[in-house]
């Protein structure tokens, strides 16, 4: 997977990262679109994954925090689950952070992925489950 980085949100990047949000979370999981496409939206990297013919795969996208990074909207097209693309696109955000010299990177895990991060190196936090979208999370955290 070739793996693209932008903050340009006139950037195919950035609109390739919107069309797969869009297809996981809005229609897949009945997120409202106005909570998907945010007001942090000018402030992140963002990260989309492409196949060897140019479509777009994976994203996920970087906020800023004091701590390092908050890793946000990671999303897997449907046809392309199971096929080790979530994990390369959160290695990159790894990586990432490793080159930006930040020491901790966050994220609000959907329950039934905390198994996926754990498995990448996350750890849950203290902080007790909570609802984001409609949708149980867990906080969790990797330090490096």
């Amino acid at each position: 997977m070739n793996i693209k980085v932008s903050n340009d949100l006139d950037s195919a990047v950035h609109q390739d990262s919107v069309q797969i949000r869009e297809a996981v979370f809005v229609e897949e999981q009945h997120v409202p679109s106005a909570l998907e496409v945010d007001a942090d939206e000018g402030k992140a990297t963002y990260f989309t994954g492409y196949d060897a013919a140019g479509q777009p795969l994976a994203t996920l996208r970087l906020l800023r925090e004091d701590y390092g990074f908050h890793v946000q909207r990671v999303a897997v097209v449907k046809a392309a689950r199971g096929k080790g693309y979530g994990r390369e696109m959160i290695q990159a955000a790894i990586d990432y952070g490793k080159q930006q010299h930040v020491q901790k990177l966050m994220l609000g895990a959907q329950v039934h992925a905390t198994g996926f991060y754990e498995r990448l190196g996350f750890s849950m936090t203290a902080k007790p489950e909570f609802l984001d979208a409609g949708i149980r999370h867990r906080e969790m955290e990797l330090v490096y």
